[in-house]
């Protein structure tokens, strides 16, 4: 049977997964963002039509045709990691927290796949501040499936009771 948080942590990852091909396909195929420019959206918000050939924030960009297949498996190959590491999620939180990352790069994985490159399409700015790159529905969620991570490994966690009737130190 399956663990709750491994449901939790694949529920995460499906959900990701929906809004990210969804949000895509829509912005794609029903809003025609390629041929509508730059839309504001709101004061620190537009939608910019952009396909990424590289990693996160571009890097990588200029690897040639040999770009997508590599860039492809290695998200493969991490994705897989994730979903072991699901496996043996210590709490609800690290679950949807993998599940999330797991479904932003299986999203990303896809477009690689269908287009060889990544659809980008959220650009932030405010207060005269550009955010310098332009992101998507999966890339938001790995962002906040790592700093889910980052702050759980920052709390204090319980340590497993002594085995075998050993004595604690008095």
């Amino acid at each position: 049977m399956i663990q709750r948080r491994m449901l939790f942590g694949l529920i995460a990852a499906a959900v990701v997964l929906a809004a990210d091909q969804g949000s895509k396909a829509w912005m794609l195929n029903v809003f025609d963002l390629p041929h509508q420019g730059a839309v504001p959206v709101l004061p620190f918000l537009d939608l910019v039509m952009v396909w990424n050939r590289g990693v996160t924030f571009g890097l990588f960009n200029g690897m040639g045709a040999i770009g997508p297949i590599i860039l492809t498996g290695v998200a493969a190959l991490v994705v897989v990691a994730l979903l072991l590491w699901l496996r043996k999620a210590e709490n609800i939180v690290i679950a949807i927290a993998l599940g999330s990352i797991a479904g932003g790069a299986i999203g990303n994985v896809i477009d690689r796949l269908r287009y060889g490159a990544v659809v980008d399409f959220l650009h932030a700015h405010a207060l005269g501040l550009n955010f310098p790159y332009v992101f998507n529905v999966g890339d938001s969620a790995i962002c906040c499936g790592v700093a889910a991570l980052l702050l759980d490994s920052l709390r204090p966690h319980r340590l497993p009771a002594p085995q075998g009737g050993a004595k604690e130190p008095s």
